[in-house]
């Protein structure tokens, strides 16, 4: 059931790729879009035969491989992976509609989308260490063309600099994977044996130093962010949605699985310094990207923001700030997902990402009226109002965290206030007023490129007022995470109510 996910977008790029004869671009789009969406469909049915009850590991897959490594083809999935999961085909889905019909090499470039999609469910599937290193390293290769091929002007350079900060990560979690494995005398890289290990608390704590850095560069927290910002810009509109939807969410992903989940002693050692850490990325998140005048630069640097609660909330590790940082994880999956839709057909059909050139395009008959109305649904739910799925997700980082570091979140819930400054910037200054005499008479936005942002819009509404669909799947799982955690931060909530 679950290698599904894995060999059907493999097999299928390998078809795609290698199909003989002259293929027309449309078809090859559809035939993609087609097994994208029965992907989506497929995690769906997985989620309706999951049960939320269950902490362990299900539908679980195990085959050996190769002994002398240690390595076995071992699957599973839980309410910390599945959500993610199913995250993964829906956005995959929208990114192959938004792709261009008319775009170059198609074959090729819907191979690596297909490949992509593959690698990241392999990671959230994989149930060891090696395997989920070998699905971590095969999304980078494909993003990498990706942004290389289809990029813009300085696509070289931003891509480039991904591979290069997303090269040391995989160098250092492996680092750690290897140290692990060795000092604990396991004969494989089998997750579930290793968390019990008994390591003494300097040993764990620079192999926890490891994992966080390495993830950190992947989430990206500050300073390892600098190649996020490059990378969006110059990435197209799908591939951006790819990357801020999914793919910075192995990192938040591997925090919570190898570096709570496997060192739960010295992550409550560290705990203080990870929670200032996410103060700092919010902060400094936020303020840049109210400095910023490009709409997808602004949108980037938001990212680094959000990504500081989940950092917050797996540094609380309380049973209501764990669950809170699988939601908002879901959350600004889907947000920033609308919002980079949107920008993309703001710049399609303006030419320019601007907010210093563009104005009025909320005008009903010249301008991009529902562009702009689903742009106002973005960003409302990007700084957390009550009715939208950022809401409930923020509240539960926060919520869950108070207890335990309360000057810590109270800092990082000034960024919710700075999201609604520069989100206010971008919408008061590209949307409102007269339509700029740069921009006018712009070319209608066809159904194609609306429909996948609406989609999203639906969600975001959808599950801000019925979180509890998210939740179920998630709250045993994140509840059970923290059986083997020290009680400080469990005491510390409990007294702080």
């Amino acid at each position: 059931m679950l290698s599904a996910l894995i060999l059907v977008p493999l097999i299928s790029a390998i078809i795609v790729g290698l199909w003989p004869g002259t293929v027309a671009p449309i078809i090859i789009r559809r035939v993609t879009l087609a097994i994208a969406c029965g992907l989506f469909l497929w995690s769906l049915v997985v989620g309706s035969q999951f049960n939320p009850q269950d902490i362990n590991q299900q539908f679980s897959e195990f085959i050996p491989w190769i002994d002398s490594l240690g390595l076995t083809y071992h699957l599973g999935v839980d309410g910390l992976s599945l959500p993610l999961l199913v995250l993964n085909s829906l956005l995959t889905c929208l990114a192959i509609s938004s792709s261009e019909t008319s775009i170059s090499r198609p074959r090729f470039y819907y191979t690596l989308v297909l490949l992509l999609n593959a690698g990241v469910a392999g990671a959230f599937l994989a149930q060891d260490l090696l395997l989920f290193f070998l699905f971590y390293e095969l999304e980078l290769i494909p993003l990498y063309l990706l942004i290389a091929i289809w990029g813009g002007q300085r696509r070289g350079y931003a891509a480039t600099k991904f591979l290069i900060y997303t090269a040391i990560s995989g160098i250092l979690i492996l680092a750690a994977f290897f140290g692990l494995v060795w000092l604990s005398h396991s004969p494989s890289f089998a997750y579930e044996p290793l968390l019990g290990n008994t390591l003494p608390l300097a040993t764990q704590l620079l192999l926890l130093a490891a994992i966080v850095v390495g993830f950190g560069i992947k989430i990206p927290l500050v300073p390892f962010h600098t190649w996020l910002p490059d990378a969006h810009v110059e990435a197209s509109t799908p591939i951006s949605v790819l990357l801020a939807g999914i793919l910075l969410k192995l990192g938040t992903y591997g925090l919570l699985r190898f570096g709570l989940g496997l060192f739960p002693q010295a992550w409550a050692y560290a705990a203080p310094w990870l929670a200032t850490w996410a103060v700092i990325s919010v902060l400094y998140g936020s303020f840049n990207a109210i400095a910023q005048t490009d709409m997808k630069k602004m949108v980037a640097f938001s990212s680094i923001g959000h990504m500081g609660y989940v950092l917050l909330a797996a540094a609380a590790a309380t049973p209501l700030a764990l669950l809170g940082a699988v939601l908002q994880m879901l959350s600004h999956g889907l947000i920033s997902a609308l919002l980079f839709l949107l920008v993309g057909v703001v710049y399609k059909k303006t030419g320019t990402r601007d907010i210093e050139i563009l104005r009025g395009l909320l005008n009903p008959e010249r301008g991009l009226p529902v562009v702009g109305s689903l742009m106002i649904v973005g960003v409302m739910a990007s700084a957390g109002i009550p009715g939208m799925v950022g809401f409930i997700s923020e509240f539960l980082v926060f919520r869950g965290s108070l207890p335990v570091f309360p000057t810590q979140t109270l800092l990082s819930m000034i960024g919710t206030g700075l999201t609604s400054v520069y989100f206010l910037l971008l919408v008061n200054r590209a949307f409102f007023g007269r339509l700029s005499e740069k921009v006018t008479y712009l070319p209608p936005v066809q159904w194609s490129d609306r429909a996948p942002a609406i989609v999203l819009a639906i969600l975001i509404v959808i599950l801000g007022l019925q979180p509890a669909w998210m939740v179920h799947w998630t709250e045993s799982t994140t509840t059970a995470m923290l059986t083997n955690y020290p009680a400080v931060a469990q005491v510390s909530a409990i007294s702080g109510h």
